[in-house]
């Protein structure tokens, strides 16, 4: 164990060797999330934390200018991405809002020779960017299986879609949908689109369950749309009535785990998707090959573990 951490340690700082000695600059970097958001606030938090370890470790100042639009809207999230790259930043840290719609922009960022990385998303298709971030599939399918059981298998569902446009959003959708289509007795009545916004999943919820009475349970594709469920289950007085399985670790969506309204949560990690993606992006900044994906990986989120 001891070797194969230090073969660890020796591949990801063998970059400083080669450049110490002839630069010590500082370095700097942007990260532009989806929006403001408190899942994002998270991912943030890693990423400062791998900008100090980095600091203290090489001796070199590096920092992470944090830009998040306040909406999710892919015209505003490409207008600071066309900012950032105005002021030539060592690397760029980006979460899409959609794949199409942030491509050319992105390829601005390339004409300009700023290395890229995505996190909580995947890269435009042909564009070769490190992607770090968990399986979205697999969170999808996890917590979509984990409700069928909640529901004996049977009955009404509905899915809140986030942000259809995003890549990791719409791929988690997909592997929900693909995992209902397999059980006969399971029905996706309704799907409702919240954008990231805590507040617009609470309405579209509270008209889904008015419209569908006998809904037996919900996922989500992000990390807004369970908290806004949950808020929409207990306003409803539908908790045991309407199952729920959530996304992520936010304090809301926690607390309502902790209090019955949700049954459980699938967490992409994202505090260690901030912090890899500086890795990485450092690492790019330096000229060295990094991998296609980072896997942060999932945890599953109950009652139980959050009492341990």
């Amino acid at each position: 164990m001891k070797k194969a951490l230090l073969a660890t340690a020796t591949l990801l700082f063998a970059p400083l060797a080669a450049h110490a000695a002839a630069d010590n600059a500082p370095m700097r970097f942007v990260m532009i999330p989806k929006a403001v958001h408190p899942w994002f606030d998270k991912a943030n938090n890693g990423a400062q934390a791998a900008a100090a370890l980095l600091s203290k470790s090489t001796g070199r100042a590096i920092t992470v200018e944090y830009r998040a639009p306040q909406t999710a809207d892919v015209s505003t999230q490409n207008d600071i991405i066309e900012r950032a790259i105005a002021t030539h930043p060592d690397g760029l840290i980006l979460d899409l809002l959609d794949e199409k719609g942030n491509r050319s922009t992105m390829q601005e960022a390339v004409d300009e020779k700023i290395p890229m990385t995505v996190f909580d998303s995947l890269p435009p298709e042909g564009m070769e960017i490190t992607a770090v971030g968990a399986d979205f599939c697999e969170q999808g399918t996890l917590a979509a299986e984990r409700l069928a059981k909640l529901i004996n298998h049977k009955g009404e569902v509905a899915v809140m879609m986030g942000v259809p446009t995003a890549p990791n959003h719409a791929l988690r959708a997909r592997c929900e949908l693909k995992v209902f289509a397999k059980y006969p007795d399971i029905k996706v009545v309704a799907t409702g689109i919240d954008n990231d916004s805590i507040e617009t999943a609470q309405k579209q919820a509270s008209a889904i369950m008015q419209a569908h009475p006998n809904l037996a349970g919900w996922v989500a594709c992000d990390a807004a749309g369970p908290v806004g469920i949950g808020q929409a289950i207990r306003e409803s007085d539908k908790i045991g009535k309407v199952q729920e399985v959530g996304l992520d670790n936010l304090n809301d969506m926690l607390q309502l785990i902790k209090d019955g309204v949700v049954d459980s949560s699938a967490s992409s990690r994202p505090e260690m998707q901030g912090y890899w993606a500086v890795i990485a992006a450092w690492q790019k900044a330096l000229g060295q090959k990094t991998p296609k994906n980072i896997d942060t990986g999932i945890d599953i989120i109950t009652k139980s573990t959050l009492s341990k």
